[in-house]
């Protein structure tokens, strides 16, 4: 059965593409599509203006649900280079890149990182909840978000900035100039993140999130990150692990609680009313804001998330 739906659906997505209209693509640009809107903006920024970009998961757009259109299968069918996460963040990738009939080059953003696994994410954790949550996930699972690491983003510029210097000769050295100048501003960012973070108490670094997001980031700036769902946002917590996130809240005084743009708040909620806690804000995992937000770009992205956690810490 699963077998024949596939192949259903990848007829009708290859069907459907060939009678949806092309997007507006630019003449005498390297046409790029990357996957989500955190890879989007930091090919445009390596890019610059010789590269006509599509993002297929816009501002606020949650990757782990998406489902693609035919617009995305033509977008890929006439695209020359197409940049992927990977570490099974995109699980339809696959079967879009098989439906639109691409042929090209796809870049792993993520290639070369050291990846979290679930197993590693919390070692240093014993808590009732984590040993509760764990039995719903498959152990060592691949954690993909890996962009919460600035050190990270900067391979992905790397990657990203090689696979178009490759794609479009002509114009490396700009692509090399503009990934040197970018990369100065995460480092520099990445400076000032630990900075500000190193000045709070060891434990009082406790947050709570909606969904497994953040482990890259905890890992890097010291903070530990808990969540009631797992790594996906499609993962559903039980009453019981519920019951013991509230406990360990209890338990260890944990206060800074944050929705994800991409996620329903009300577990959030649940949690902070059962715990007698407050909503801190909202924090930007795996989609950046629309132009007019705080986080338009991965570099305000950052900015934001560790502003609104720096102030929590500090309530």
């Amino acid at each position: 059965m699963y077998r024949l739906s596939r192949r259903l659906f990848l007829a009708a997505l290859a069907m459907l593409a060939v009678a949806t209209t092309s997007p507006s693509w630019a003449a005498d640009k390297l046409k790029v599509v990357t996957t989500f809107s955190v890879l989007g903006d930091m090919a445009q920024n390596v890019g610059g203006e010789h590269i006509a970009l599509t993002t297929l998961v816009g501002p606020d757009g949650d990757a782990h649900v998406y489902e693609p259109t035919p617009t995305d299968a033509r977008a890929l069918a006439e695209a020359d280079l197409v940049i992927v996460n990977g570490l099974a963040f995109e699980g339809w990738i696959d079967r879009l890149v098989k439906a639109s009939g691409y042929k090209g080059t796809v870049v792993v953003a993520s290639d070369g990182i050291t990846a979290l696994k679930v197993e590693d994410d919390h070692d240093h954790d014993h808590s009732e909840a984590h040993a509760e949550s764990e039995k719903d996930h498959h152990h060592g699972e691949l954690d993909p978000h890996a962009w919460q690491d600035l050190a990270n983003g900067r391979l992905y510029v790397t990657n990203i900035a090689r696979a178009l210097a490759a794609a479009d000769p002509a114009h490396a050295a700009d692509y090399r100039r503009r990934a040197e100048a970018y990369d100065g501003e995460l480092a520099a960012l990445d400076r000032d993140v630990r900075a500000r973070l190193d000045a709070v108490p060891a434990d009082r670094r406790k947050v709570i999130t909606s969904h497994d997001a953040f482990q890259y980031f905890g890992r890097a700036y010291g903070i530990d990150f808990h969540a009631p769902v797992g790594l996906s946002t499609e993962s559903e917590p039980s009453a019981g692990e519920v019951a013991a996130l509230v406990r360990q809240m209890r338990d260890e005084g944990i206060r800074a609680l944050f929705v994800e743009n991409i996620t329903d708040p009300r577990l959030v909620q649940q949690l902070a009313r059962e715990a007698g806690a407050v909503v801190g804000g909202t924090l930007y995992s795996d989609s950046l804001s629309g132009p007019t937000g705080p986080a338009p770009t991965y570099l305000d992205m950052f900015r934001h998330n560790v502003s609104e956690i720096a102030k929590a810490f500090t309530n």
